[in-house]
């Protein structure tokens, strides 16, 4: 027996879809099947997961640096890590456009640093 997650009520395992909460009489529902269709359920591989940190860090980098940019170039130094941290992240979901905008990053403040 299993509990469905919209009527409540508990019914035999038959009565459900594989691996679905709701039983098919309230899934049969226009509303609740369009919402169903329109949400992709899938998990992350590992690689989405360790890019999706290096994101995240990457992030904080670039909120970080520029407050930090008017001290001896230490803004530009953690613009650039930053900028590496977070380009993971974008390459695995390929958001090309965001690709851009790190190498942009990475080589103005690359020639920052440098000159």
């Amino acid at each position: 027996m299993k509990r469905c997650n919209k009527c409540y009520k508990e019914k035999p395992e038959s009565k459900f879809r594989v691996n679905r909460l709701t039983c098919v009489k309230c899934e049969y529902r226009f509303k609740q099947r369009w919402l169903r269709l329109l949400v992709k359920e899938r998990r992350l591989t590992p690689i989405e997961r360790l890019s999706n940190r290096f994101g995240y860090m990457g992030t904080a980098f670039i909120m970080l640096s520029p407050y930090l940019l008017p001290y001896n170039n230490i803004g530009a130094f953690t613009y650039v890590i930053g900028a590496c941290l977070s380009m993971p992240q974008v390459f695995v979901a390929k958001q090309w456009n965001l690709v851009i905008v790190n190498l942009n990053l990475l080589v103005g403040y690359g020639s920052y640093m440098f000159n």
